[in-house]
């Protein structure tokens, strides 16, 4: 399994060579896809990319845990949280890459 991790420069980067942008605008094109992702997610609102996957928002209760070294039980507060589900597309691509 590769340790590479994909970051803002690289996306960056990508545009940069692929789209023909000005490496400025590449970052800025970037960052504002990003934004837009973030702010909508932020809002509730779920981010649905076609064969890529789709961003959530989910609301988890309050509930009881555990300390797993004493046993102690220890309350968990009410909270959002962000999921992710893989495209079919994507879930195919990803096993058919780690196949070396």
């Amino acid at each position: 399994m590769s340790e590479k991790t994909l970051t803002r420069m690289d996306l960056s980067e990508a545009v940069f060579r692929e789209v023909g942008l000005s490496r400025n605008e590449s970052a800025l094109l970037v960052e504002s896809v990003l934004q837009h992702m973030s702010d909508a997610l932020a809002s509730g609102d779920t981010v649905k990319i076609s064969s890529f996957g789709t961003f959530s928002v989910r609301d988890k209760s309050a509930r009881v845990g555990r300390n797993p070294k004493t046993g102690d039980e220890v309350p968990i507060s009410p909270r959002r949280v962000l999921t992710f589900r893989p495209s079919h597309l994507m879930k195919d691509r990803v096993a058919a890459g780690s196949k070396k």
